[in-house]
């Protein structure tokens, strides 16, 4: 057995691990566990200057630690706050996106950093996404579940806490027979109550399906190719009193309640403005987009996934003032900039990686009034911010939404204006 070395924690960083000093003086990197905790802690991986490990166990406890409600809390790598209660997760990932924007965006007298809650703590998803746990007798069908913390490996589960009664009630009754290439289900739940199984496999074929749940069930093939094998073809959400379509294989944001958060926070920043020049990089199904629509003259909107293209046209077909381009934001907005100038706005809702460096530049190269940005990852809005700063940009205000309860996840608003 390695050696265990004591360690006093010290704080959360982000991503969900807890920081401590080994007795050489390096940083150690230990998930599920709270600052002022002792524990002993074996090294999986070790640093020059760093290293990661696990807890074996607890000598000393946090009086902020609680009992997970969950059974599979530090086995799944779903969640990572499940010891910690719901008003201090708030306020740990609320200091935390302050210091990811002073720390790695070198940004200073940073405005009030609010945090929008989520209405409900636990069931909140729409979707969740299980893999399939093959037994050794490869004629038992195969149980459902997630990835563990530590690897690839699959952990059966039999309820998850953080999606609703009716989707776990499903889990038992999904039965993948041994040769069915089926590599992931993806379980989603829309605004009318309609369930849909999206099987995604390493043939083009699909499965044979025999189905008898009231479910909907689509299959996607690695070639990308969506086929419907039973019930609806496309889910309905509505956000604020609006119908989104959504194609199986599009996004769309998991916890309605808060996207409606985020949604208000953005018209109260577009507010008795009109006529505006606007750009939407990322624009997805067009959720947004339909909400600041009214406020433009005229929109033009980037989004490189087809499905959602086809749903955005869709779902906006009742403005006359957007124009729409499938493809790449860092190919497509250099290729336009010279033809979309001026802009006055430009909101974006970028993928965890953030801006690409091409789009970055073309965006700065764009030079907007006003920038929106949308980030569900801390770190890479503060290096975005690091250099929206450096051409001129001042940051107006930060609001985070808990999209992700129990998670490390945070979505978070940036306004920024030009100076």
């Amino acid at each position: 057995m390695a050696e265990l070395q004591q360690v006093r924690f010290e704080k959360m960083v982000y991503g969900g691990e807890c920081l401590g000093r080994l007795a050489d003086g390096r940083a150690v990197f230990v998930p599920f566990v709270l600052p002022g905790e002792l524990a002993e802690v074996e090294i999986t991986e070790s640093k020059p200057r760093f290293a990661h490990g696990r807890a074996v166990k607890l000598l000393e406890k946090s009086p902020d630690r609680i009992s997970p409600p969950c059974p599979y809390f530090s086995l799944c790598g779903g969640c990572h706050y499940q010891h910690l209660g719901y008003t201090q997760q708030l306020e740990l990932k609320k200091d935390l996106v302050k210091d990811q924007l002073e720390r790695l965006g070198k940004l200073t007298n940073l405005p009030e950093i609010p945090i929008t809650a989520s209405p409900t703590a636990f069931a909140y998803r729409n979707q969740v996404q299980f893999h399939p746990a093959w037994r050794e007798n490869a004629e038992v069908p195969a149980s459902l579940g997630f990835k563990r913390a530590s690897s690839d490996e699959v952990l059966p589960i039999g309820k998850c806490l953080l999606i609703p009664d009716e989707m776990n009630e499903l889990l038992p009754q999904i039965e993948l027979e041994a040769g069915s290439a089926i590599t992931r289900i993806a379980m989603r739940s829309d605004s009318e109550g309609e369930i849909m199984l999206v099987f995604e496999g390493e043939s083009d074929e699909p499965p044979e399906l025999s189905l008898d749940l009231p479910v909907s069930a689509t299959y996607l093939s690695p070639s990308g190719r969506s086929l419907n094998l039973s019930g609806n073809d496309a889910l309905v959400y509505r956000v604020l009193g609006k119908e989104f379509l959504v194609s199986p294989e599009s996004f769309f944001q998991v916890n309605l309640p808060v996207a409606e958060e985020m949604v208000r926070h953005i018209l109260a920043l577009v507010e008795g403005k009109q006529n505006l020049s606007i750009l939407e990089l990322y624009s997805g199904v067009g959720l947004f987009t339909h909400f600041i629509a009214p406020h433009a003259s005229q929109l033009t909107a980037i989004e490189s996934s087809p499905s959602a293209c086809f749903d955005f046209a869709g779902n906006l077909d009742e403005f006359e003032n957007i124009s729409l381009y499938e493809g790449a934001v860092e190919v497509i907005l250099p290729e336009i900039v010279a033809q979309i100038k001026p802009i006055d706005l430009v909101v974006l809702d970028p993928p965890r990686a953030g801006l690409n460096a091409k789009a970055r530049q073309a965006l700065i190269d764009l030079a907007p009034k006003e920038i929106i940005y949308l980030s569900c990852d801390p770190s890479t809005l503060a290096r975005d911010l690091k250099h929206f700063g450096e051409a001129g940009y001042h940051l107006q205000s930060v609001h985070a939404f808990d999209m992700f309860p129990q998670t490390a996840h945070v979505e978070t608003i940036a306004a920024l204006r030009q100076e």
